[in-house]
């Protein structure tokens, strides 16, 4: 959390500094975008500049991962699909190295970090507070991959749903994360539990955390996205015999690849076409249980869960909330 914290204040000093471009006044409709993007087409998402000058064709690209678990091996994870787009694009392509998913927003805004991955709620800040552009989402050949929230407590716990959970220490993950917090807030209002009202939130900082959190007894419970449950125990890091899954969610549409908005208008063709074009190695097939592919993104439509999430929470993916949460978790850092 204290890194979320730092990154935030980053944020603030990069957004109030941010200039804005020259024809900000000019833009027809904005949305929920913040005030140095467009988005004319009505499409909710940013619009690549007009004027040429103002677009980019960087080389090297900079890719990274927004951190949902263990840096280090989500990137060895990806590295087969990141050495894919070097060789496809003709380009060099770094790893810019984040250490919390406000940083990755921040990143992308600053022009640091040109394409990557990021959480559901994470791709929805970043395409408002950042003008981030989803474009790929896993799946396979029936179509995109989706993940669910579970929430889960030890197996030797007496807890065995969510009302036995009144009073309890229980770990969100991140502010901006929808299955680590804003869905918790909105789908467990039905059955009759109210996050910060009738058990403690403590922000864990990631999935990873909450996850051995609870299997070292530290919180008694834990809304995750259950992919990264099952990664770990992919590698060993936990057992899933270990747990009990009290509650589980409906399917949501997992974090994706963006791009920058300001790419050249053929550098964004061709990384498109370079990610569709790719199949998975084995590594990615098991670590993403099962998924092969890239599948293009229509935001508007595949994230409406997500926003919808948001909506009910009380949420909004604005700069405006984005500064309310980094408050949030700035506060959790002094308790």
């Amino acid at each position: 959390m204290r890194s979320f914290a730092a990154a935030c204040c980053c944020i603030a000093l990069a957004l109030a500094a941010a200039p804005a471009p020259a024809q900000q006044g000019a833009c027809k409709h904005r949305g929920d975008l913040d005030t140095p993007f467009c988005d004319e087409d009505g499409d909710l998402l940013a619009d690549t500049p007009k004027d040429a000058k103002r677009q980019k064709n960087p080389d090297p690209l900079f890719f990274t991962n927004s951190p949902l678990e263990d840096p280090a091996v989500f990137k060895e994870l990806m590295r087969p699909f990141v050495e894919h787009l070097a060789r496809c694009t003709g380009r060099k392509v770094r790893f810019y190295d984040v250490y919390s998913s406000a940083a990755a927003i921040e990143a992308m805004r600053s022009g640091r970090m040109h394409l990557g991955t990021m959480s559901s709620g994470d791709t929805a800040f970043a395409v408002n507070v950042a003008g981030a552009i989803p474009f790929g989402i896993r799946g396979d050949a029936g179509g995109p991959q989706g993940y669910q929230l579970w929430m889960i407590v030890r197996k030797d716990s007496p807890y065995r749903k969510l009302s036995d959970l009144k009073g309890r220490r229980v770990a969100h993950t991140t502010p901006s994360s929808n299955s680590g917090n804003l869905a918790p807030r909105t789908l467990f209002l039905a059955e009759g539990l109210v996050p910060d009202k009738d058990y403690k939130v403590v922000f864990s900082g990631k999935h990873e955390n909450s996850v051995s959190g609870v299997a070292g007894a530290d919180f008694d419970a834990a809304p995750i996205a259950h992919d990264i449950l099952l990664r770990m125990a992919d590698r060993g890091l936990v057992k899933l015999d270990d747990f009990r899954i009290i509650w589980k969610s409906r399917n949501f549409p997992p974090g994706g690849l963006s791009m920058a908005h300001d790419l050249a208008p053929a550098l964004q063709k061709k990384i498109r076409e370079c990610t569709y074009n790719y199949t998975y190695s084995p590594e990615m097939v098991r670590g993403f249980q099962g998924a092969d592919r890239w599948l293009p993104i229509d935001y508007k439509q595949d994230w409406e869960p997500i926003r919808r999430v948001a909506r009910e929470s009380g949420q909004a993916f604005t700069r405006t909330a984005f500064e309310r949460e980094k408050t949030r978790a700035e506060a959790a850092v002094k308790r």
